[in-house]
C-alpha cells in the first residue's frame, strides 16, 4: 500500500466509520480518510474532489436500492477502485458485486486485520474477497443477463432509474436533477430500451431483483 493514500469510507452508521476509521488510521502511515453518511454526501463530496485512491461503501444505506450505488460510481467514476464493506456476505451477493466492478467485498463480520487486508490489497491494485468463500458456483443465466443490462447504463440514467424505483415523477426527477422534463422522459425510454422492457414498473424490477433483503427493504424506506 503506496503512502499518501486517501480514503473516503461511506456507511450511514456513525459508530461503526468511526471503529473502522480508526482502525485504519492506526494501522497504516500517511492515509487521509473521510466519512460520509449517504451516497448523496459521496457524490457532492466527489463533485468538489473526485482524487481519491478508494472508497469502502456499504450496500446498505438510505436512498440505495441495491447495486445501485455501486454502479453508478462505477459509471460516474471508473478509476476510483471500490470496496464493499457489508453486512450481507453470501458468495452469490459478492459475485454480483464484483460484475458490477467492485474491485473487493468484505463482510463486516470479518475480523479488523481482513478489513486491513482488504484495504492494503485493493489499494495495490488486486482484487480481494474472503479466501474461505466459494465464488465458483455461477448466477442464473438470467441473472447475469440482467447485470450486463443495468452496467449498459449511463450514471445519470442510474440516477433516473434509482427515482423511479422511489417512487417520483417525472416532473419530480427533473427538478432534483436540474433538467428539463422532456430530458427526463428521453432517459426513461433509454432505460426501457436498454433493459429490454415496456413500462417503467418492469424497470423498477428489473433493478429489484438484484436486492436482498438486507440491502434494500422497501417497509423501512431504505
Amino acid at each position: 500500500m503506496g503512502s499518501g493514500q486517501r480514503i473516503i469510507i461511506v456507511d450511514d452508521h456513525p459508530l461503526f466509520r468511526d471503529a473502522l476509521n480508526n482502525s485504519l488510521t492506526s494501522a497504516f502511515e500517511d492515509i487521509t480518510t473521510r466519512q460520509c453518511g449517504s451516497l448523496m454526501e459521496l457524490v457532492e463530496l466527489l463533485k468538489e474532489d473526485s482524487d481519491v485512491d478508494l472508497l469502502l461503501l456499504d450496500l446498505n444505506m438510505p436512498g440505495v436500492q441495491g447495486f445501485s450505488g455501486l454502479l453508478f460510481l462505477r459509471a460516474q467514476y471508473p478509476s476510483i477502485p471500490v470496496l464493499i464493506v457489508s453486512a450481507t456476505g453470501d458468495a452469490s451477493t459478492i459475485n454480483r458485486a464484483l460484475h458490477f466492478g467492485a474491485s473487493g467485498f468484505v463482510p463486516k463480520s470479518r475480523p479488523i486485520e481482513e478489513i486491513r487486508s482488504a484495504v492494503r490489497a485493493v489499494t495495490d491494485g488486486e482484487i480481494w474477497v474472503p479466501p474461505d468463500v466459494d465464488l465458483s458456483q455461477a448466477g442464473s443465466s438470467e441473472e447475469e443477463e440482467l447485470v450486463e443490462k443495468l452496467a449498459s447504463l449511463t450514471p445519470q440514467q442510474v440516477r433516473v432509474l434509482v427515482m423511479l424505483g422511489d417512487g417520483l415523477l417525472n416532473k419530480q426527477i427533473a427538478y432534483e436533477l436540474g433538467v428539463s422534463e422532456a430530458t427526463i422522459k428521453a432517459h426513461v425510454s433509454a432505460i426501457l430500451q436498454k433493459l429490454n422492457v415496456d413500462s417503467r414498473t418492469q424497470a423498477v424490477i428489473a433493478i429489484n431483483k438484484l436486492s436482498t433483503s438486507e440491502q434494500w427493504n422497501p417497509a423501512a424506506g431504505h
